[in-house]
């Protein structure tokens, strides 16, 4: 690669990224930094009322937006949004897995519809996204899968349906990294979130983020910006030699 600076490798003008779940919380993060690191926007939810603001902030800072309603849990509905991307774009070359929902339901009351739908969506959904990209991306794309720290370990919550879901996205990553690095040039990495403020924070038991502190060595919550710069790097080719690999973004919480 020949780049005249270190800065022109985190550059991503030219480029088209799909991002699910962008019409809140984090995934609204990750669409704008990705705009303003120079790449044209598809994005996906079910709320699609709700993505023109996202829409509104890729297209502040000057790149395109699509907008698709998108069930990520159904495979037609994740083959239409890249499809409408292609048509749009012409390309896809950043995937970033987003779309995702929690349950905190003690694991001898929790039905089996409850468990089925959060492994549908955020593990399934995810799978489905991946192959839909896989089919069209060319070499040197990207595919970023947004795990959790609670598929490296536990937060006092009853949340086996998220943390196997979690955990379970970490096994695809790295099968899908030796699949498609090396025959297709397609990189395949996952980021473990810690706590973010997000809608799924909200939902969160009083004084419960706040008894997480201590666990946190930087001993404080992580700020969105601070992912979606994550989110930039292992998009762009300043992460060209990177794949198959999880991050944790959590200020140290999976070293305590």
């Amino acid at each position: 690669m020949a780049h005249e600076t270190v800065n022109d490798l985190f550059r991503l003008d030219g480029r088209v990224a799909v991002v699910t779940g962008a019409s809140s919380g984090l995934g609204v993060a990750f669409a704008r930094s990705l705009a303003e690191a120079g790449a044209d926007l598809a994005l996906g939810a079910r709320r699609v009322d709700r993505l023109a603001d996202t829409a509104a902030l890729v297209e502040g800072a000057g790149r395109r937006a699509l907008t698709v309603a998108t069930d990520v849990a159904d495979p037609d509905s994740c083959s239409n949004l890249v499809a409408l991307a292609m048509e749009e774009f012409g390309r896809v070359d950043i995937l970033v897995n987003n779309a995702g929902i929690g349950t905190a339901v003690p694991a001898t009351r929790e039905t089996p519809e409850e468990f089925r739908q959060v492994i549908d969506v955020n593990l399934n959904g995810c799978y489905w996204m991946a192959q839909a990209c896989g089919r069209v991306m060319q070499p040197g794309s990207s595919i970023i899968n947004i795990s959790s720290v609670l598929g490296l370990t536990t937060a006092g919550l009853p949340q086996a349906a998220y943390a196997a879901s979690k955990a379970g996205l970490i096994g695809m990553t790295r099968d899908l990294a030796q699949q498609w690095t090396g025959r297709k040039g397609i990189r395949v990495n996952a980021i473990a979130p810690g706590f973010f403020t997000s809608e799924m924070t909200d939902q969160y038991p009083d004084g419960y983020l706040d008894s997480m502190g201590a666990r946190i060595p930087m001993g404080r919550k992580g700020d969105p910006a601070e992912l979606a710069a994550t989110i930039v790097w292992l998009a762009s080719d300043a992460a060209g030699y990177v794949t198959g690999q999880t991050l944790a973004v959590d200020g140290g919480m999976t070293i305590t």
